[in-house]
């Protein structure tokens, strides 16, 4: 029964709750335009599909801004009452990381390099000392000064050449990850005429000191497409490119190994892979194949002194470890060097002179193994948490004992520790610091299972403060992805403190699509198996709730991009389930994108949700799409939001299933829809500016929660 004077409702499990109270503005109303979409026969009307209108600078274009205008006054209008909390969250939030703050330095060719920041500023400055770090400091690239006068800037791909005095970096002021490259000779401080336009922002340096190799994008799609090789002081005539990829569902890219004698250009999809390499001292020479890509066979090099390692999923799903001569790359001259195991990822290799570093994941955790290239002994890295995140850090160095590696849990602050893998004595170098005290003895951790309707454990990984109610009237937010392989690991994060100090627990779902449990988990959660990542959400969540952690009336879900796809289909099979979910940069169109190949990525991606030009592949995606999927039925609150400029999932998506929800949902909900006109999909660049967003979407969980302060 709800009494809406009282400002109460009375639930099923005999818990009172508060409910919001909302102004009474009226939210805006997309026109609609009627749109059929015609494929296998099926024809389906799309009323929204003008708002696709704005990057094509069509009719339409200006109708699309000021929706979205109108769009960000009614959210505005609707969370005005919460503008001093939202003020009151971002200074805690804020207040909380140290601004004049250090990086861990790390030592290569001869130099320490580190960043720094300073207080009130947003940015950072790139610096390095030579030999020691008593030396004086040498400020490469002051990113404070670089962005003054933009909205959003973010630089990246820093890359000094052999004999250090050239810094190659890229440089975006949209936020659609289309960067510039420029060039810094670092004896006079001044950039070079050199400029490349439309590129990842990473490049490359041969051993010459002036040639450079980097990865060109498409203007129109933003797929990257040819590597490229670039000759400083040559201008567009030494600009030439050294390999195309034909297959347009392949990402590629361009890296040199660790011991500095190899270009390798790596081409992969979801199922298979190609390298080629070349002499890093034979920058004009040829790249030569590795190993020609095979059909269903993934595999990465890493090159060591006297020979390659090769990690490959051939005949191993885990994937595994074989070797091959430096002049025989070919597959028929590999030999094992780590056998598969059912029970164990191989997910990454770090090299070393003596060692190899192996990042694995076993019971749905990462591990670390090191092994001695001497005698072949192996030992693994011990922690001593129920769920928490171990990784390699930044480790350019070759020739060194030393394995630098980060540590973190949800509890833990990020750590970063150098471990000597001989001695094997390990130092703290640095943790976090949460400025005005942090006391982890304070919140619990806990890795939980729920059980999926066929029978799969489905971990979960869980925080809360200390006090915590297990009655079922307590808030909790629960968080999922489940897409691409990518495990969602539990991490520190010190603006959740905010969440968990005023009673909500919070919980990652590490659902199938993600590769927590191994890649089966990954296989399992995609193509024609993805709505597994869906079900064992929602059987997440009511393993929840069966367990008194909360109940319907307070759980809240959210998930971004992928994770957002994630958001638009469980509120359409399980809208029962939530009080409020958050959609960030949401994925929620996805049978219209995957027909359009002029969308970035758009191709990329068929081996992940398959290519709705099949019927079959058509049919199924159609079937959990959100967007294709909304019902007139009652749906919980919602926040969307998203960037104008947004490169991975375009703003049309979440405002066409906003403006959709709106006219066929039959309840009284809030739809709240936030478009960011200045940022894409990663957000703000600024190191604090993404707070603002942060303590948006707290506010309107608390405001859910009838939570005031």
């Amino acid at each position: 029964m709800i009494i809406i004077g009282a400002m109460a409702i009375s639930c099923s499990d005999n818990t009172t709750k508060k409910i919001a109270t909302w102004p009474g503005v009226t939210p805006p109303v997309a026109e609609k335009k009627v749109y059929e979409r015609t494929i296998h026969g099926d024809t389906v009307v799309d009323n929204y599909y003008w708002m696709n209108d704005y990057f094509k600078k069509g009719p339409d274009s200006a109708e699309v801004i000021a929706y979205l205008e109108a769009e960000n006054n009614y959210t505005a209008a609707m969370m005005k009452d919460t503008e001093k909390l939202q003020e009151k969250l971002f200074n805690e939030m804020k207040g909380r990381i140290k601004e004049k703050d250090e990086s861990v330095p790390y030592f290569k060719n001869g130099y320490y390099y580190y960043r720094r920041t300073e207080e009130g500023k947003q940015y950072y400055k790139f610096c390095r000392k030579k030999g020691s770090l008593d030396a004086p400091e040498e400020i490469l690239l002051d990113v404070d000064d670089m962005a003054e006068g933009y909205a959003y800037y973010a630089a990246g791909g820093f890359s000094v050449s052999p004999d250090n005095k050239l810094l190659s970096f890229g440089v975006d002021t949209i936020s659609r990850r289309e960067y510039t490259i420029y060039v810094k000779n670092l004896e006079t401080g001044a950039l070079l005429m050199d400029k490349i336009d439309r590129t990842t922002g990473n490049a490359i340096w041969g051993n010459d000191n002036k040639t450079l190799f980097y990865t060109a994008k498409n203007p129109a799609t933003l797929l990257s497409e040819k590597i490229r090789r670039y000759t400083l002081g040559l201008g567009t005539t030494g600009d030439v490119a050294v390999y195309e990829e034909k297959d347009n569902t392949n990402y590629i890219g361009v890296g040199k190994s660790k011991n500095g004698k190899h270009i390798m250009i790596y081409s992969g999809g979801t199922l298979s892979s190609e390298v080629y390499i070349l002499d890093a001292d034979q920058p004009n020479g040829t790249f030569k194949v590795f190993q020609p890509r095979t059909k269903e066979v993934l595999y990465s090099v890493t090159a060591l002194a006297d020979k390659f390692l090769i990690l490959t999923n051939d005949g191993a799903k885990n994937f595994k470890v074989m070797e091959c001569p430096l002049d025989k790359t070919t597959k028929e001259h590999w030999k094992e060097f780590i056998p598969h195991r059912d029970d164990v990822l191989v997910s990454d290799i770090d090299e070393f002179k003596d060692y190899i570093v192996i990042s694995e994941r076993k019971n749905g955790l990462t591990q670390m193994a090191i092994r001695s290239l001497r005698d072949g002994t192996q030992h693994y890295l011990n922690f001593g948490e129920a769920a928490y995140t171990v990784y390699p850090s930044t480790n350019v160095e070759y020739d060194t004992d030393m394995v630098r590696y980060g540590y973190t849990s949800l509890v833990t602050p990020s750590s970063t520790y150098d471990y000597n893998m001989n001695t094997k004595e390990r130092t703290l170098k640095k943790q976090q610091e949460v400025v005005g005290g942090y006391d982890a003895e304070n919140y619990i951790t806990e890795r939980l299972s729920a059980i999926a309707a066929d029978g799969t454990q489905i971990p979960i990984s869980l925080v809360y403060k200390k006090g915590f109610s297990k009655n079922g009237k307590s808030p909790l937010l629960l968080y999922g992805y489940g897409s691409y392989g990518m495990s969602m690991d539990p991490v520190f994060n010190s603006s959740r403190l905010s969440l968990l100090d005023r009673g909500f627990a919070y919980a990652i779902a590490h659902i199938r699509g993600g590769e927590e449990m191994g890649r089966q988990w990954y296989d399992d959660g995609k193509m024609m198996n993805k709505k597994n990542t869906f079900t064992d959400f929602i059987d997440c969540a009511k393993y929840l709730i069966s367990g008194k952690l909360t109940s319907s009336e307070h759980l809240y879900a959210q998930g971004g991009s992928a994770g957002g796809l994630l958001m638009g289909t469980v509120i359409n099979m399980a809208p029962e389930l939530w009080n409020g979910v958050i959609a960030q940069v949401p994925f929620v169109d996805v049978v219209n994108t995957m027909l359009d190949e002029t969308i970035p990525l758009t191709t990329n991606e068929y081996d992940e949700w398959g290519n709705p030009n099949d019927k079959a592949a058509y049919e199924y995606m159609k079937s959990y799409s959100p967007y294709e999927n909304i019902e007139a039925k009652e749906y919980p609150n919602l926040l969307v939001t998203t960037g104008l400029h947004d490169s991975q999932v375009q703003y049309f998506e979440p405002a066409k299933w906003v403006a959709k929800l709106r006219e066929v949902k039959k309840d009284d909900q809030v739809v709240l829809f936030k478009t960011d006109m200045e940022y894409g999909h990663g957000g703000a660049s600024g190191r604090f500016d993404y707070l603002k967003d942060v303590a948006l979407n707290y506010a309107f969980l608390f405001k859910l929660e009838g939570i005031k302060e």
